[in-house]
């Protein structure tokens, strides 16, 4: 039984992991820049639509499946054969954390600004410049995060 956790544990941590890491990735590479293309309204108006389309169960079970999996597979792997994986575990536990702390730091506060546009008469001109460059930057290191946890959960899988 042990043994199967193990292993389910790890594997779904892997891919949840894998999931978000991409969803920030693909911003990185494509929503970003797209809407970067985009005229001062558009861009604010769009985002605002993206920030509230997002929270949902699709992306909340990878953003808090990813780490939580992890804690399981750290605590499945302390008794038994396979002890030897426990820094990997850690490490990406690590990075979730540093995921996490990104996002509730920087990002939402940004998102949750953005969706004050308009509606506290700042211009969308200034909103945007005070988000855009920032939020970039932000989400730019927390998909390396996503990815460490990921690169880790994926070693300790295959070294397995």
């Amino acid at each position: 039984m042990i043994e199967f956790l193990q292993s389910a544990s790890l594997l779904t941590a892997m891919l949840t992991s894998g999931l978000l890491a991409g969803l920030f990735y693909a911003y990185s590479i494509s929503v970003m820049p797209g809407l970067g293309r985009a005229d001062d309204t558009s861009f604010i108006v769009s985002f605002q639509g993206i920030n509230e389309a997002i929270i949902n169960g699709w992306f909340m079970a990878s953003f808090i499946g990813g780490p939580l999996l992890t804690i399981v597979a750290i605590g499945s792997h302390i008794p038994g054969e396979h002890r030897d994986l426990l820094p990997w575990l850690v490490a990406a536990a690590a990075a979730h954390v540093s995921t996490f702390v990104i996002t509730g730091r920087v990002n939402v506060p940004l998102n949750n600004a953005l969706a004050a546009a308009g509606e506290d008469s700042t211009p969308h001109s200034q909103a945007r410049e005070r988000f855009e460059t920032r939020w970039n930057r932000w989400n730019n290191v927390r998909t390396l995060t996503s990815l460490a946890a990921f690169f880790c959960l994926a070693v300790a899988l295959f070294v397995r």
